[in-house]
Order: C-alpha cells, then sequence, then structure tokens
C-alpha cells in the first residue's frame, strides 16, 4: 500500500503531546523559523514550551497536518486513534516499548489503530524538514535551513543526529527516522523524501531491507529523474558462516548479497559515515554516475604517490594522458615536470592564474572528471590568500570543460565549512580526506543498475533434507546439466554387477554426507572395486567414471534469501573453495552477460582465462548451467539451495562432479 506522506513530511500545521519531549519539539520548531501552528495538547498544562495549551485533541482548532506523540505506549495507541478518526494528516510514534521489547500485539493494535493515516515508528525519532523548518524532533541537531540539499534516512536516530553535525558543506533537506517502521517501511519513506522536487539524492543508514523490489524500483526512479541513492549497510558480518553446511551458505554471507543487491539496483553503497556524506555532495552537485576515467593533480609529487597508493584498493582509474594534452602540458610547465597521471605539476605555476587555468583545464578535458588536491591553510592562524588563484582555476576548469572538478583535502579539517558551502553553491564540489574522496568518487561510479529489475521473491526459510548426491545428479540431467556416466547402490555389492559398463579410472562415493572429501567418502583413480572396503556412515554408494580434460575447478551455488529472493555464488571450487574464498555473488534474475562479468570480477579469472599458456575454461557452459538452474529455482518453489562443488570445466563443455541440493520438508 502506497500512502501519501505529504501532509505528514511537509505539514502546514503541528500538534505535540508530552510534556518534555513536546517543549523540545516547540523549541525546535521555533529555532528553525516553521511559520505555521504548533498545537501542545495536554490534559492538565495551560500551556507548554510557552504556547497554550489545548486539553484535547477535539479541542484544537482543525486536524493537524503532523503530530509528534511524546506520551507513553499505551497512550499512543489512543492518540493515534483520535487523530486518525479526525482527519489527521500523520504522526510520529515516539514511545519505545513494543516489539522491539517483546511487544508484538501491542504494536499491532498500534497499526489498525491508525488505519489509513500515516505513523512513523514507534520507537521513532521523528523527521526534520529544513526546507520548511518544519521539525517533528525533540533534540538537537546539527543543521540549517535550505532551499534544496540532500534527504538522509536513517534505522538508527543516533547515527542521524551525529550526520546533521557534519560541518562538510553538504546542504540537507530532510532527515527522517523509521524506528520499529510498523506501518511505514524504508522504500516507502524513502519514495516521500524523493518525491519532494527540493530533494536532491538521498542518503540511508540502513539495518535491514523489508521490501527489496520496491526499493530496486524506487532506486530505477530515482536514477531517470537524476537522484542518485547512497547506502551504508550495517549487520554484513555472519557469525553463523563457519557452521553453514553448505559452501555457498558459508561464503555467500549477508555482506556479499547486499552488496549484490545494491549493485544491481544502481544503489551506492559505502563502507563509512563521512564517505556516505562525500558522495551525497557529488550526487547533489553532478547527479549519480559520474565517469570512471579519473586525473588527479597535485602540487606535490608526495600528494601524487598518496593519491595513487590510495586509489588502488578502490579500483580507480588513472589512465595516462593522450599526446596531446602530454605535449601542451609540457608546453606550459617546462622540462623539469615529468607529465603523468597523476600529476605532480609542482610550483612553478603557484599563483599564476592564467597559467594554473589552462593547466587544469588541458588536463582535466581528457578524463570523466579530476582531483585536485588542495590543502588550504586554516584561516583563524594563517592568510589562505595564496591559495586562491588554484581554487579559482579549479572552478573555471569545470565551467570550461563541463566535467565534474573535485578540490580534495588531504585532511577534512582543511576545508572549513563556509568555504564548502561557497563552492557547492557554485557548482563545484570539495571532498573532504583524501582517503574518503576517493571512496566517494569510487560509488559516486556506480553503474545504472539493470534495467526494469527487480529481485525474485522472497520467502520465508523453511526446514529442508538434503537430498542425496544420486537425487541431486538427477534433478541437474533433468535440467539439462551434464554430469558423469555413473550407477547407484546401497551397498558396495549392489554395484558390483551395474559397475561393468562404466570406463575407469572411477570414482567412489559413499552417499549421506554434505561434505564427503572431508568426511573420507570418496576414493578416485580406481580401476575397479576390488579390495574396496565399505565407508562408515555411508547410506549408500554413487559410482562413476572419472572426468577428464579439466582445465579448471569452478564452485556453483544457488540458494534462497528471506531479503533478496535467490541469490547465485560462483567462484573458484573444490576442496579450497571456502579457503580460496574468492567468490562473486549476484541476485536472481540476471542474464548470461552479467554471470560472464561476475566471473570477471574473480581475483583469479586468469586461472579461467588462459593464465601463462594454459588452457581456457568454456566459462560460456558454467553460464549456461547456471542459467538453467536458476530457471530450476524459480520453477521449484520447493528447491531451497542447490550447490555443485565443483563444476569441472573443459576447454569445451563443463560437468557436474557434485551436487548438494536442500529441499522444504
Amino acid at each position: 500500500m502506497s500512502r501519501d506522506l505529504t501532509r505528514l513530511m511537509r505539514p502546514r500545521s503541528i500538534a505535540v503531546l508530552g510534556s518534555a519531549w513536546a517543549e523540545n519539539v516547540i523549541a525546535q520548531c521555533r529555532k528553525m523559523g516553521f511559520d505555521g501552528p504548533v498545537w501542545p495538547v495536554h490534559p492538565h498544562r495551560r500551556e507548554v514550551g510557552g504556547l497554550p495549551a489545548y486539553a484535547t485533541l477535539g479541542d484544537l482548532p482543525q486536524a493537524p497536518d503532523a503530530t509528534f506523540i511524546g506520551v507513553n505506549r499505551h497512550a499512543t495507541v489512543e492518540v493515534v486513534a483520535g487523530l486518525s478518526a479526525m482527519g489527521a494528516g500523520g504522526a510520529i510514534c515516539f514511545a519505545s516499548g513494543w516489539t522491539e521489547a517483546g511487544e508484538p500485539e501491542l504494536q499491532r493494535q498500534l497499526v489498525a489503530s491508525a488505519g489509513t493515516m500515516p505513523i512513523l515508528g514507534p520507537n521513532c525519532y521523528g523527521v526534520i524538514n529544513y526546507l520548511d523548518g518544519a521539525l517533528l524532533w525533540p533534540d538537537q541537531h546539527g543543521g540549517r535551513r535550505v532551499d534544496r540539499g540532500v534527504a538522509l534516512l536513517s534505522q538508527s536516530s543516533n547515527i542521524v543526529i551525529n550526520l546533521t553535525m557534519q560541518a562538510r558543506g553538504l546542504p540537507v533537506a530532510y532527515v527522517a527516522c523509521l524506528g520499529n517502521a510498523a506501518q511505514i517501511g524504508l522504500a516507502e519513506l524513502a519514495g516521500a523524501l524523493l518525491a519532494d522536487e527540493r530533494v536532491t539524492a538521498l542518503g540511508m543508514y540502513v539495518e535491514g531491507i523489508d521490501d527489496a523490489p520496491a526499493l530496486a524500483a524506487l532506486a530505477e526512479a530515482g536514477r531517470a529523474a537524476g537522484k542518485g541513492i547512497v547506502c551504508l549497510k550495517s549487520g554484513k558480518t555472519e557469525a553463523a558462516r563457519s557452521a553453514a553446511a553448505s559452501h555457498t551458505a558459508a561464503l555467500a554471507g549477508a555482506g556479499a548479497v547486499s552488496s549484490a543487491y545494491l549493485r544491481q539496483a544502481g544503489i551506492a553503497e559505502v563502507n563509512t559515515l563521512p564517505e556516505l556524506l562525500e558522495t551525497l555532495k557529488i550526487f547533489h552537485v553532478h547527479g549519480p554516475g559520474i565517469g570512471t576515467r579519473l586525473c588527479s593533480l597535485s602540487c606535490s609529487g608526495g600528494e601524487a604517490g598518496l593519491v595513487a597508493d590510495l586509489a588502488a584498493p578502490f579500483g580507480l582509474s588513472f589512465p595516462p594522458p593522450a599526446p596531446a594534452q602530454c605535449a601542451r602540458l609540457g608546453a606550459i610547465l617546462g622540462p623539469i615536470v615529468a607529465i603523468a597521471n597523476p600529476l605532480d605539476y609542482h610550483t612553478f605555476i603557484w599563483g599564476d592564474g592564467l597559467r594554473t587555468t589552462e593547466v587544469f583545464t588541458t588536463m582535466l578535458a581528457g578524463y570523466d572528471a579530476g582531483l585536485f588536491v588542495i590543502d588550504p591553510p586554516r584561516p583563524d592562524r594563517c592568510d589562505p590568500a595564496s591559495f586562491q588563484p588554484a581554487l579559482d582555476a579549479i572552478v573555471a576548469a569545470q565551467a570550461a570543460t563541463g566535467r565534474p572538478a573535485f578540490p580534495v583535502a588531504s585532511l577534512p579539517e582543511n576545508f572549513d565549512e563556509d568555504r564548502a558551502i561557497r563552492m557547492i553553491e557554485a557548482g563545484v564540489t570539495p571532498l573532504m580526506g583524501l582517503q574518503t574522496a576517493l571512496g566517494a568518487l569510487k560509488a559516486a561510479q556506480v553503474a545504472s543498475g539493470l534495467a526494469g529489475w527487480r529481485p525474485l521473491p522472497a520467502r520465508t526459510l523453511r526446514p529442508t533434507r538434503m537430498l542425496d548426491e544420486a537425487e541431486g545428479k538427477r534433478l541437474l540431467q533433468a535440467a539439462g546439466v551434464a554430469i558423469p556416466r555413473g550407477v547407484v547402490g546401497r551397498t558396495l555389492a549392489d554395484l558390483t554387477g551395474k559397475g561393468a559398463g562404466l570406463t575407469p579410472p572411477l570414482v567412489l562415493k559413499g552417499l549421506g554426507f554434505a561434505h564427503k572429501s572431508e568426511a573420507g567418502a570418496v576414493r578416485i583413480g580406481l580401476q575397479s572395486l576390488d579390495g574396496q572396503s565399505e565407508i562408515p556412515g555411508a547410506t549408500g554408494y554413487l559410482l562413476e567414471e572419472m572426468v577428464t580434460g579439466t582445465v579448471a575447478e569452478v564452485l556453483l551455488g544457488l540458494r534462497r534469501d528471506p531479503v533478496y529472493g535467490v541469490t547465485l555464488t560462483l567462484g573458484l571450487g573444490g576442496v579450497t573453495a571456502e579457503l580460496l574464498a574468492d567468490t562473486v555473488t549476484l541476485v536472481l534474475p540476471v542474464g548470461t552477460d552479467e554471470i560472464l562479468a561476475a566471473l570477471r570480477r574473480l581475483r583469479l579469472w586468469p586461472m579461467l582465462d588462459g593464465f601463462r599458456g594454459r588452457p581456457k575454461a568454456d566459462i560460456g557452459a558454467v553460464a549456461r548451467i547456471a542459467m538453467r538452474l536458476g530457471q530450476v529455482m524459480q520453477d521449484r518453489p520447493d528447491l531451497e539451495e542447490i550447490e555443485i562443488n565443483p563444476v569441472l570445466v573443459r576447454e569445451t563443455g563443463a560437468v557436474a562432479v557434485d551436487a548438494l541440493i536442500r529441499k522444504a520438508i
């Protein structure tokens, strides 16, 4: 259900209930210059926060657009019912003590009492609207009135309060908290924020995603409107990984899956709060999706080297200048300066605005965007006047080329807030902290996502039973996946006659083990079954022809995820899969091209691509297996997991030699 949150987010009138918390809300509205009426409601006090109080909701002049409810949880349910009945626009439910405290029934009563009226929370700090000065917020904050800016949405009130204290020049239009999200979820609130034409981008601190398809749809609509979304996702570690039954479960942890989802949805992901703020600055000024070809300029060889070193882990590209650029830059800078990227332009042109502008413009013209490392002296103890020609040259280079030019301070405190605000208002984005800036630039390069992509519907995970390998391979064969020739028996004696038609060398496997190699349940290179003893714990046996001509071993695993639908994990396989931990994860549905691109992101991709004269593996065959099994997962809702480890890949073709499949009971 999509609700109209306009009155709640952009109120013309505000009601507040409670005592101390209500007084704080009144003080914040007054401080921010809200020009609409604020109506305190209190049954016993004649005034609250210096304003005349109304004894009941029924005494109000009219139904309020937005209400901050700062009373206890049981009274909150009654207040919400009253507001809904009188046609109020929405409410913030501040009180705690609901599902998070073991009271889910009380939270269900709250949602029922709201009816169609929007509520945020419960256990929610509220909303700040810096555009209109409307604050449903019971605490201090560090923001200021703006005409346009980014929105911050958080599942942690304390973290978003900290974000409002930033001194980086970022104009913040809204701050909003979800609380328990009993009624209004992440995607719905995010959509309401982005719907305001004055909002330029959205930053989210997310602990959990409640509706992955809806958020993917919102991200696509945001990009179409030129509004990027940046996400800092917490809870990416998974303590239970080592106890997982399959390699796929161990390797495709919560972080890998959420990152895959964000990448495919076209949502920029960052790892730190400073990166979140700096990426939002880029999106605010330039929109989402800056180019990948970057240049870096500084007047110090140390800074140039530091840029190169710090950029490497982010995978940022600094290609060399074109010959024409080199010639022109050399003519301006002289023979002593080595023309490169990153470029140390020395200080020969320092203070010469015309030549500095020509150098900056010539370099930037050959790239998608440029970093200009510059640390103005602190104005309280020093005179920064000598840095102004270089700063002016950065602005001029951006204007002349139409390419984003980023002044980057190596230390965040070396750009004071007033200077940062002025530059952003002029359309130039200063970035604070060299490493943070590089992380933000990488995040801002987020791909546009897959047009129309939505993850498959998620299902609650269910108890399962594991198919034995023989059952699993019959399922694979029915899906068109190649498997070795083999026979099955309950005992070794059962195999004696059945295996006569198999060509040695052979592999003997005991059935009933999740990890047969670790259990000693695999015997390879056999010419016959002569002399073979029973395998302890085996529930049956599988005798197969060994696969020859193998170029590489690949792990291929699909599993259901309770948030993101179905995931696909690919990596180098065999018994070393978890040790190498070199995997990529995708969220279905995906096409063959996406699977092939994912394989190329593996660190050990060269092992599949003919490293040092080795034969090339047929990765197209791997992609075809993945596509077929992805369809199986869509067609068979009873299947929870399919893992093949390994797929033995030849120069032509690939064979699944192991199968771990879990089916819902």
